[in-house]
């Protein structure tokens, strides 16, 4: 939660003068950062911790589906991550000054935004030999895919390269549904970013379910 706010806070100062656009990418971009910290991160985290320590290996005795299990894990910290996004939008458009305008799509847009970012996550804490290396590597990837395409910054402000690449990075879908049920107006572009995003979702768990090592001997 620290870290958005503190970005919001050092940005803000830096381009007070650039216009409310700039400042809304800002707000709305670190809304983005704050649910891959609590979703990404901390999810990718706990995939590795539980390969470290042999909890999937338990879990593994028990009556319960692969999928269950990465699904409940995804949803719950979700549901962690509500209060420091719910937080840096509160907080972050009193910093900024940028009026909210929020949309009861807002409702089903945060949880697809959330998705699959923490599924991407846990492929990474999948994958990951360490809970340092998953940490490190889920770091890069959020540094990685907030820098591609118009997410805190206009698209008009950045090379065609980045913007071109941010078609494949989810969080150009997240913060576009984003910025359009809480700032405004909704459009036609929210059906096509919510359909990315459930797409999204879908392929990386089924990717995580088929990868992750279940009842092995």
């Amino acid at each position: 939660m620290a870290a958005p706010l503190l970005s919001i806070t050092m940005l803000g100062i830096l381009i007070r003068d650039s216009g409310v656009v700039a400042l809304e990418y800002v707000l709305v971009g670190n809304v983005v950062l704050a649910l891959m910290f609590e979703n990404q991160n901390k999810v990718s985290s706990n995939f590795a911790y539980m390969r470290a320590k042999g909890t999937l290996r338990f879990v593994a005795t028990l009556p319960v589906y692969k999928s269950a299990l990465i699904v409940a894990t995804v949803i719950a910290f979700l549901l962690l991550a509500l209060p420091a996004v719910v937080v840096t939008i509160a907080a972050g458009s009193r910093i900024l000054g940028v009026a909210l305008a929020p949309s009861p799509w807002v409702l089903l847009v945060v949880p697809l935004c959330a998705i699959p970012l923490a599924s991407i996550g846990a492929l990474v804490g999948s994958m990951a030999r360490t809970p340092e290396e998953a940490g490190s590597v889920s770091l890069l990837l959020t540094l990685l895919l907030l820098s591609l395409g118009p997410v805190l910054v206009p698209p008009e402000r950045l090379p065609e390269a980045l913007n071109l690449a941010g078609y494949a990075s989810p969080a150009t879908y997240a913060a576009s549904a984003l910025r359009q049920v809480l700032l405004g107006p909704v459009s036609g572009r929210l059906a096509l970013d919510l359909g990315v995003l459930a797409g999204l979702s879908v392929a990386v768990l089924w990717f995580v379910e088929r990868r992750l090592r279940w009842r092995v001997g």
